[in-house]
């Protein structure tokens, strides 16, 4: 059997591109418009990049099972490598698999259900800055709840004396790992982003070196990496990459469902009746979520729309075939999350929000919704999200109606995929 490349951009595949992009500015459309003409796989070649670009359940599964031995997370020259060093995230082999055991007990659903109390604290602290006169942001907002809430959970740090002053240094740094011309260009000068990274830095570390010195009892992550004996240095890579990849992960899905109840009044209408019937009035709980069936839908079906991780981007480290293509080494795959999750082959009208699409009893075959990859490099921090989305957005369903202020946002892919210019809406207590 002949081996062949991916198919590259054609003439008609360029125009639809280009037509995506200028269109809805937005880069995952103008891959969604290369994929209708082009397929599953198909391959992207610029100066200086390559890559194969793939969608669908038997890619997602040749990704994070089949071929992932010859598929390595790191690279070198890329900022995300850069910035992290050797966090969780950007580690391959042995080395990976030491840091996911010392990580793991602090993000286990056993542990996560006992962080509960701190999601209702962190996020009606929040809450009570608002000014209901206002219109507000929930990227925003949603941010400096998912904020509070992990530096709280998993370092036992206070973040809000210093949440004002940080914010700037954390959207920064946010940008720095943003896709951009760097991807092409890696030699790029970028101005403006040392000394905010330098900030963040010194945070960290002075962290570190406050709870060394005072040596406190606790079973917190960054306690937990100090007792084990890791230097100052790797436990600066594990709390960068959970700050980073852990709050932003979760704003994104956070403002992404308010934005898509607010876009349908009727689901959250409906959202708002369970929440009001399985709590009766109750804060959100560990022994109540669980029957809250409807409002778990709900995120699910925001995970499908809009991943916050909508690509898995791999270092092709040696030859490799998938269903008669030759994926050359040297180069990136990526696999679409996002393009899996909006193809009409597994989806019916996959651009509609429907909770009722994972109603209890309906099935999906492996790999069709894979908001948090798959095999043994799964997200981390799954449980972690899912719980925590589902407790913040009971209780703000609980408290508030949400009346959206905007006719529509576009898809960016920044760190996260986020709705962008943000998520504005009115918000009036519930009566």
């Amino acid at each position: 059997m002949t081996i062949l490349l991916p198919p590259t951009l054609t003439t008609r595949a360029a125009q639809s591109t280009l037509n995506a992009l200028f269109t809805d500015r937005s880069l995952l459309l103008g891959m969604k418009a290369m994929q209708d003409e082009l397929g599953d796989i198909f391959s992207l070649s610029f100066p200086g990049f390559k890559a194969t670009v793939m969608s669908g359940p038997e890619a997602a599964h040749f990704t994070y099972v089949k071929a992932r031995h010859n598929l390595y997370w790191r690279t070198e020259d890329d900022p995300v490598t850069g910035l992290l060093r050797h966090g969780l995230l950007v580690e391959d082999g042995d080395s990976h698999d030491h840091l996911r055991r010392d990580v793991m007990p602090s993000l286990h659903r056993q542990r996560v259900i006992e962080y509960i109390p701190t999601f209702l604290k962190r996020t009606s602290q929040v809450c009570e800055t608002w000014n209901l006169d206002q219109p507000l942001d929930m990227l925003v907002e949603m941010r400096r709840i998912a904020l509070l809430i992990l530096m709280d959970t998993l370092f036992d740090v206070d973040m809000t004396p210093d949440l004002d002053r940080m914010w700037k240094v954390i959207i920064r740094t946010l940008k720095f790992i943003s896709p951009g011309v760097w991807l092409v260009w890696r030699d790029i000068p970028r101005p403006g982003f040392s000394r905010e990274l330098h900030k963040l830095d010194n945070y960290l570390y002075e962290l570190i070196d406050e709870r060394r010195t005072k040596k406190r009892p606790g079973d917190d992550l960054l306690t937990h990496l100090i007792n084990i004996g890791m230097d100052n240095n790797l436990i600066r890579d594990q709390l960068l990459t959970l700050l980073i990849a852990g709050h932003d992960t979760s704003t994104a899905l956070l403002a992404w469902a308010i934005y898509s109840l607010a876009s349908n009044p009727q689901i959250l209408g409906q959202a708002q009746a369970e929440v009001d019937s399985v709590l009766g009035g109750q804060s959100p709980d560990y022994s109540l979520i669980g029957g809250l069936i409807y409002l778990d839908q709900v995120i699910k079906e925001t995970l499908r729309l809009y991943p916050p991780i909508h690509v898995s981007n791999r270092r092709v480290m040696e030859d490799i075939e998938f269903h008669g293509y030759r994926i050359p080494a040297g180069g990136r795959l990526m696999f679409s999350i996002y393009l899996t999750h909006h193809d009409k082959k597994n989806w019916q009208d996959p651009e509609r929000f429907d909770p009722q699409r994972f109603a209890p009893g309906i099935k999906y075959p492996p790999y069709v919704f894979v908001p948090f990859g798959g095999g043994p490099r799964n997200c981390i921090g799954a449980s972690f999200a899912q719980d925590e989305a589902k407790v913040i957005l009971a209780w703000l369903l609980q408290h508030y109606n949400f009346t959206l202020l905007q006719s529509s946002v576009r898809l960016y892919m920044g760190a996260t995929l986020e709705p962008r210019p943000g998520v504005l809406v009115r918000v009036s207590p519930r009566r």
